[in-house]
């Protein structure tokens, strides 16, 4: 198998390494496309599998709309066709004519969505309307990155409509913390912080855009996922209306949210190693490898470690047949694999009655009887969790910076990890701070209490009216 760029020395050159050597995709013919492979989209069922059980018990639905949109649909809300404009895929042609009116392959789905909303919506009734689709989306990208960055992609995007602007800020934050935060912390044991975007930052047509970001290894930050008030900017250019309790018809306010997979490649990213992937056991396609240590035809050995397997069984468990590999190939192939935990057992063990545990996240080895294993793999698991967990999280806190002035600022974004300062929030010094120093601001905390007294922004000294430093970074 392919060797590993050590992380150090390459990061980028490691990041491509880790995903050949634990096949999980390649680039396609098509530039700016990836093909997903078996065990890459394994771990993407495993995500989709998760989330859309966190969703359905929010009693959201799934639904499914066009991958083409007509262009003019675009061109209804100004600023979202604006910020989309460099991005997008456009059909002239279909069954060998050209098109009446172009179409636009989606590179997002609130205007082909929200012509339908129009007609499901009229009454207050019918509110909260709450709707989402699995889908892909094309967006055409300059600088392709397996799973960080390519011109298609697959995700979810949640659309909803409301009586008030109140509900729906309250609905775009409740599925920030309680579905996209906690599946990121709780199975991908990806620490977050959640924040709300800059203008500059923000969705285009969204009133404000909150998210969650995490740190990479590397001390760059990557948006996990976003969640968007819409205000009333869509309904109005889609006539979504509702004829209220007081007879007056209404436009509705909307939300909409989505992660894509963009998440594989920050677990890579955020927990993997010089030897390859690691994966938190809760999102592993495979949990448990169990390897036979024997010489052909040993059938003993074999048929125990198949009814090892069976002990197993709420476990994702793989046992490795395969006698042209050496046990030690097989060792390294599952390592680069990222699976959680290796079982060991060879003639010496099953005279003993033991097998040889082996943990991904640490290397460490410990023997275990086979009569305690459903036991012991179950709290290694869990160990495993955490500890992955752990570990970006200290990454993170470890990394964390505060500048007080612009020489500091420029100074600490160059150390890696986020930098927080007072920022004015205006597109144009943002811009200004990215042309200087390649960095943009990732959020605005939304979990730091507001501090007392006058703010001056980092790079214009113009006073904040924001009473929370932002967090600064470089980014994916």
């Amino acid at each position: 198998m392919k060797t590993i760029c050590k992380r150090n020395e390459n990061y980028s050159q490691w990041y491509q390494d880790v995903i050949a050597s634990a096949d999980l995709a390649e680039h396609s013919v098509v530039r700016g496309c990836m093909i997903i492979k078996p065990y890459g989209y394994a771990i993407w069922e495993r995500i989709v599998s998760v989330l859309d059980s966190m969703l359905k018990n929010k009693k959201i639905k799934n639904a499914y709309f066009p991958i083409f949109i007509p262009q003019s649909f675009l061109e209804k809300e100004k600023q979202h066709i604006e910020g989309f404009s460099p991005e997008l895929a456009v059909v002239t042609h279909g069954g060998g004519k050209k098109l009446e009116e172009p179409l636009i392959i989606r590179p997002t789905s609130e205007t082909i969505i929200y012509e339908s909303f129009s007609k499901w919506i009229q009454s207050y009734r019918d509110l909260p309307f709450v709707i989402n689709q699995w889908a892909n989306v094309v967006r055409w990208e300059m600088r392709p990155r397996l799973f960080l960055r390519t011109t298609e992609f697959l995700w979810q995007e949640g659309h909803t409509a409301h009586t008030s602007l109140n509900e729906a800020e309250d609905y775009s934050l409740m599925i920030l913390n309680e579905v996209y935060a906690k599946f990121a912390e709780e199975y991908l044991a990806m620490p977050v912080y959640k924040g709300q975007k800059s203008d500059g930052e923000k969705f285009a047509g969204a009133l404000k855009t909150f998210c969650i970001e995490a740190l990479m290894q590397d001390g760059k930050s990557l948006q996990a996922g976003t969640s968007h008030n819409l205000s009333d900017n869509f309904s109005k250019s889609f006539n979504v209306t509702f004829l209220d309790k007081d007879e007056k018809r209404k436009n509705v306010f909307q939300t909409s949210w989505g992660v894509s997979t963009r998440l594989i490649g920050g677990l890579i990213m955020i927990h993997s190693d010089d030897k390859g992937l690691v994966l938190p056991p809760k999102i592993a396609p495979i949990q448990v490898v169990i390897i036979p240590i024997i010489k052909t035809g040993e059938k003993k050995i074999i048929s125990k470690a198949q009814s090892i397997a069976k002990q197993l069984t709420e476990f994702s468990v793989e046992v490795d047949l395969r006698e042209d590999l050496r046990p030690g190939q097989k060792f390294y192939e599952w390592e680069k694999k990222g699976v959680p935990v290796r079982i060991e057992i060879g003639p010496k063990d099953l005279e003993k009655g033991v097998v040889i545990l082996v943990r991904r996240d640490t290397g460490k080895k410990e023997e275990c009887l086979i009569n305690q294993l459903p036991k012991r793999v179950d709290k290694l698991l869990r160990d495993i969790q955490l500890n992955i967990f752990t570990i970006a999280l200290k990454h993170r806190e470890e990394s964390n910076k505060i500048a007080d002035s612009w020489k500091e600022f420029e100074e600490l974004l160059k150390q890696g990890g986020y930098v927080f300062s007072y920022f004015c929030g205006e597109k144009k010094c943002e811009a200004e701070i990215k042309n200087k120093t390649k960095a943009v601001s990732r959020f605005l905390p939304l979990d730091i209490e507001e501090e007392e007294g006058d703010h001056y922004c980092i790079h214009c000294g113009k006073k904040t009216f924001y009473n929370k430093r932002w967090a600064f970074a470089l980014s994916y």
